[in-house]
């Protein structure tokens, strides 16, 4: 890209939808993100750690990662989606906010409020794991595992 084109594209948001699997939990980690620029051009992320770990640990890994690469890519404005609250909630939090630590995962939690204050305009945002299943796939294919079968609905009985 070059540096007109990067301050074309730097103020508009570029989207991450991460995931991460644990298999089993704690278990193998997988990573998987699709991150997407503002010209609609698309990228994924897909793999596997060498160390084992909890979901949550591998969901921050991979919003870590995403954002390691966006930064790479000179991009300014970032909303990233991910189906994990727990994460989602860590990473909002304030000092004084009630939300409990994950302690053993505070270092990573601490590099991922870093790399997001490094942009200049950054919304994470919880969404519905039916909506994140591309990444999902990636964190899955990371690992050997084909994508997840879709939620079953169940009707109401009369």
């Amino acid at each position: 890209m070059s540096a007109g084109e990067e301050q074309k594209t730097g103020s508009l948001p570029w989207t991450i939808h991460c995931d991460g699997s644990a298999m089993p939990n704690p278990g193998r980690m997988g990573i998987g993100a699709v991150i997407v620029a503002p010209d609609g051009s698309r990228h994924t992320l897909s793999q596997a750690t060498h160390t084992t770990g909890c979901n949550n640990e591998a969901e921050l890994l991979a919003l870590t990662l995403a954002l390691q690469d966006l930064r790479e890519r000179g991009a300014k404005t970032v909303r990233a989606y991910s189906d994990n609250s727990i994460l989602v909630e860590q990473l909002r939090a304030r000092g004084s906010d009630p939300v409990p630590p994950i302690v053993r995962l505070a270092a990573l939690f601490d590099e991922a409020r870093a790399l997001l204050g490094s942009f200049d305009d950054v919304r994470l945002q919880w969404i519905p794991r039916h909506r994140n299943g591309e990444a999902d796939a990636l964190a899955r294919a990371a690992l050997g595992f084909g994508p997840k079968p879709p939620a079953r609905r169940h009707r109401k009985r009369r």
